[in-house]
């Protein structure tokens, strides 16, 4: 019922443009229906260059439109560019195509950067506390804001008794109306894996609170588990949450959250 694929939201802009976080594996499905939208015009901001974040980007069907224009912002890198990073996924023993074979018109960005702004929506980014160069998003209008930060750790660096300045993605969270956030492990099961970037419910709880953001969206779930163990962990999150915010949800696919 939750779906099994990796991390992918679009954000609706209209229907002349596309916005787009992260390319795992559920951008294959998003991909085959702006085709039948006809979107010409795509923006596809990545929170990070693990596998489990870009994997759909080859079976994507608009990167192989010529009518496609597509620019993709990720976080730098000291060592090697954006462009450089993502096309060793497009070459022999890993894809059968070279990325020189790619159709569409793409740019390559780095954040964090300037907030960018496209129909109404302003996005923002900021580094935020996981392996290797990762960041998330706050998208605002004039009337919601919604945060993405899908693989992010911040009791690594502490939540409680920190003003929000000194919590690892705690600016961008502020105030904001929904949060999709990393909630890969129960309480017992992070003790074993801190340091590996990802949260606990109890964790995510916790941050939600301190930022006063209003309601919390369960994602990145543990791939293992079942759908009834997921509401389980959703019924945590509620009982943690008591009526302080709005009540926790577990993101599923096809899930389409109206910010209006």
């Amino acid at each position: 019922m939750h779906g099994g694929n990796t991390s992918c939201v679009e954000v609706m802009l209209g229907d002349d443009a596309a916005l787009v976080l992260d390319a795992g594996t559920g951008i294959r499905a998003l991909g085959l229906d702006l085709v039948r939208r006809g979107t010409q015009r795509i923006h596809l901001f990545l929170t990070h260059l693990h596998l489990d974040h870009l994997e759909g980007l080859r079976f994507f069907a608009p990167l192989w439109d010529e009518q496609v224009t597509l620019d993709v912002w990720g976080p730098r890198s000291p060592v090697v560019g954006l462009r450089e990073r993502i096309v060793r996924a497009f070459s022999p023993p890993l894809f059968p195509l070279d990325f020189r074979d790619v159709p569409a018109h793409i740019t390559f960005h780095d954040l964090p950067a300037e907030p960018w702004r496209a129909d109404g929506v302003s996005l923002s980014s900021d580094l935020v506390l996981h392996p290797g160069p990762t960041v998330g998003f706050r998208l605002e209008t004039a009337r919601s804001t919604l945060v993405y930060l899908p693989d992010h750790e911040p009791a690594l660096a502490g939540i409680e008794g920190r003003s929000r300045d000194w919590i690892s993605g705690g600016a961008l969270a502020a105030g904001a109306d929904v949060v999709l956030h990393d909630v890969q492990y129960l309480d017992e099961e992070y003790a074993s894996r801190i340091g590996w970037g990802h949260s606990s419910v109890d964790h995510a709880v916790a941050f939600c609170r301190a930022v006063d953001a209003r309601r919390l969206v369960l994602f990145h779930h543990e791939p293992q588990r079942s759908d009834r163990a997921l509401e389980s962990l959703e019924d945590r999150a509620r009982e943690l949450t008591g009526g302080e915010q709005l009540p926790p949800m577990l993101a599923r696919e096809g899930m389409v959250i109206d910010l209006s």
